[in-house]
């Protein structure tokens, strides 16, 4: 399963790509996310690098542990959530695919932020019934909800406040 949105942005590509591949800074955008803490120092984000995403909504917080899988500048960023837990990540298993594809558009750059559930080993009653108590919805229908605004605001921060 997974859940797609784009928008155009008035901005160039290499630019938005820059931004969005530091996750230290999706919180600036992001109704859940808080920020990151990558795991080694680095001047670019390169395939493989780890990050730790903190997230919160409403009163519950909580960790995730994330590998960087494409890094391609101005084309492709994603990663994968492959660890959770409150303060620390200590619960393994597969969760989530994050995706951020870049396309040169005339009026400026599509984003298309696509969420994909990687839960496939999790019988499906279990699932629903996780996704009920977290979200009071389906996963899909939440995370179409959070991307639809996460793109608004990643419009809103380019184009109105000079690519902050």
């Amino acid at each position: 399963m997974n859940v797609s949105e784009s928008i155009v942005v008035n901005a160039d590509a290499a630019t938005i790509y820059e931004q969005i591949s530091d996750p230290t800074r999706m919180g600036t955008w992001s109704p859940e996310n808080r920020g990151a803490t990558v795991q080694d120092r680095r001047e670019d984000t390169y395939v493989g690098m780890v990050f730790d995403g903190r997230n919160k909504r409403g009163r519950v917080q909580w960790t995730t542990r994330c590998t960087v899988t494409a890094a391609d500048p101005g084309r492709l960023f994603e990663f994968r959530v492959h660890s959770i837990g409150l303060k620390t990540p200590r619960i393994k298993g597969p969760v989530a695919t994050w995706q951020y594809r870049f396309e040169e558009v005339p009026e400026g750059t599509r984003v298309t932020e696509t969420w994909t559930d990687d839960r496939r080993s999790w019988p499906d009653f279990a699932a629903n019934a996780f996704d009920k108590i977290a979200t009071r919805t389906t996963f899909a229908d939440f995370q179409s909800r959070n991307i639809h605004k996460t793109l608004n605001n990643l419009k809103t921060s380019f184009e109105l406040q000079g690519h902050s």
